[in-house]
């Protein structure tokens, strides 16, 4: 597969993704109102004051993100993984931060998920940014070391978003994140307002401070 049609299947995918988890709440919520008694409008207004600004219909309707620790679960989970297997995204716990070194930079933050044990690959992850899947480079020449996560384990990418010195470039807000270029489940993360041009990635390090993107 050619580098753009790889990219455009990244974005393709995760789009496909919303998409489909769009229709399954708009049939969920259909199902419950044919099979549930009639309610006054002062009633449903009434509970609907009454969800909590966390709950998950909440968390659905807000948007965007600071930049700084923004949090993603990443899907659902892939299940218990076989010793030895790699990661997909929706085995992992998401998060990002910026940080100021190096002119700046984006911390990307992997975790696995309670009960999963897979390895991310002695490579960089797959970042791509905007609809038209521009994708980060290596920022590092030689390959990095294979990382397993599970419990506690934490593995961390730096993302330079612009390496050029000229004005210019794409503002976008979030990033599209995948193990590796074969993920079926690539994950969208905010990041706040980012300016993009001839963005590079770090490999998958243990410690943050090995995840200093440099040019």
């Amino acid at each position: 597969m050619s580098g753009n049609r790889r990219k455009a299947a990244l974005v393709t995918s995760v789009l496909a993704g919303g998409a489909m988890l769009l229709t399954a709440c708009q049939d969920a919520d259909a199902g419950a109102d044919a099979g549930a008694p009639q309610t006054s409008a002062s009633a449903t207004a009434a509970a609907g004051a009454a969800t909590p600004s966390g709950s998950p219909a909440a968390t659905a309707g807000a948007s965007g993100g600071t930049g700084k620790d923004n949090k993603n679960g990443g899907g659902t989970g892939g299940g218990q993984k076989q010793v030895g297997q790699v990661c997909g995204a929706n085995d992992v716990s998401w998060s990002t931060k910026s940080e100021t070194q190096a002119g700046g930079y984006i911390l990307v933050v992997a975790k696995a998920k309670p009960g999963i044990t897979c390895i991310l690959p002695a490579v960089h992850p797959t970042v791509a940014f905007g609809s038209d899947g521009t994708e980060a480079g290596p920022a590092e020449q030689s390959a990095g070391k294979q990382i397993t996560l599970s419990g506690n384990t934490t593995a961390y990418a730096g993302v330079n978003p612009k390496t050029t010195s000229a004005n210019g470039g794409k503002e976008l807000d979030s990033i599209i994140v995948a193990i590796g270029n074969d993920d079926p489940d690539p994950v969208s993360l905010p990041v706040g307002t980012i300016t993009v041009d001839k963005p590079i990635v770090t490999n998958w390090h243990t410690s943050p401070k090995d995840a200093v993107p440099s040019q």
